[in-house]
């Protein structure tokens, strides 16, 4: 499970989205649906990610936020040793909604439709 504790406790404070950035780029590229966002490559490239704060809304219980994610994507060959189709690495955009819980900071992370 997610958690933005610092995130939450920062909410109503002038420093609330660099501190939902810094959260969401630390977070291990495995627990976000980018696989599911790729739309060049067929699979994520282990090189990161950058996340842009889109919008921030206050929902009964929970903070919504919009993060549009900046990441490469592979087309990967067959992987056998005399592949000489090289490992190209293309740009991929995906927004990402999280839904941040206001009483326990637990998060759920939805890709948005493009």
């Amino acid at each position: 499970m997610i958690r933005f504790d610092k995130t939450l406790n920062a909410w109503g404070t002038p420093g609330f989205e660099t501190i939902l950035k810094q959260e969401i780029e630390q977070l291990d590229p495995q627990a976000l649906p980018l696989q599911q966002g790729l739309s060049r490559g067929n699979y994520v490239s282990d090189n990161g990610f950058s996340a842009m704060i889109l919008g921030v809304t206050e929902q009964p219980g929970s903070i919504r936020a919009r993060a549009g994610i900046f990441y490469a994507g592979i087309i990967a060959g067959c992987s056998c040793a005399d592949d000489p189709t090289p490992v190209d690495e293309h740009s991929e955009y995906c927004e990402l909604q999280f839904d941040i819980d206001k009483a326990t900071a637990d998060t759920t992370v939805t890709l948005l439709p493009q």
